[in-house]
This record gives C-alpha cells, structure tokens and sequence, in this order.
C-alpha cells in the first residue's frame, strides 16, 4: 500500500476514492466522502515516513532466514541466546521512533 493510500486510510478508515497514478493532486472522493485537504494528507504521510524510518535500516541488518534458523537450532542444542541477542542488537542500533 502507497504511503499515500496509507495516509489517506490514516484519517480516514472508511474513505472511498479513486486515486489516479499515485498522485495527491488527483484524487477523487465518490460515495459521499468528505474530501481530504492535500495538506493534511502530505502532513499524515510526513508522520507515517518519519515512524516506519526505522524499517528498511532493521530489514537490512537482521541476519538471513536461513541464519537466523540455524542460529536458534544451536540455541536449542546448547541452551544459549545467540538468536535473540542478534535480534535484539538490530533492534537496539534501530529503534522506532516511539522506543
């Protein structure tokens, strides 16, 4: 979903429009919608972009699937915490703005 379909649902959950090509300056408000100021959705997204700045930095720092997996079998196997320290490192180095 496009921040900006984001934004919009933020506001409002039960929105109905049509949005042609992603772009603020062409929405169309149908069923009787009251229409969104351009304003206030560009001040919503803005909030949206500033909380999830923390996702794409944590996706690329967390170890593979397939690393991740084998680290929590040699947990189970010699009772240690390599899994969870690892995830909670990525989670210490890139917290959400609200941590």
């Amino acid at each position: 979903m496009s921040k900006l379909i984001k934004a919009i649902y933020s506001i409002n959950p039960n929105a109905k429009f049509i949005l042609v090509g992603d772009d603020i300056n062409n929405i169309e408000w149908i069923e009787g919608t009251t229409p969104i100021a351009v304003s206030e959705i560009q001040t919503k997204i803005d909030e949206i972009a500033t909380a999830d700045a923390h996702i794409a930095p944590r996706q690329r720092a967390y170890p593979s699937i397939e690393e991740q997996l084998d680290m929590m079998y040699h947990d189970q196997v010699n009772g240690t915490t390599t899994w969870q320290d690892a995830i909670t490192k990525v989670k210490t180095d890139n917290p959400k703005a609200s941590e």
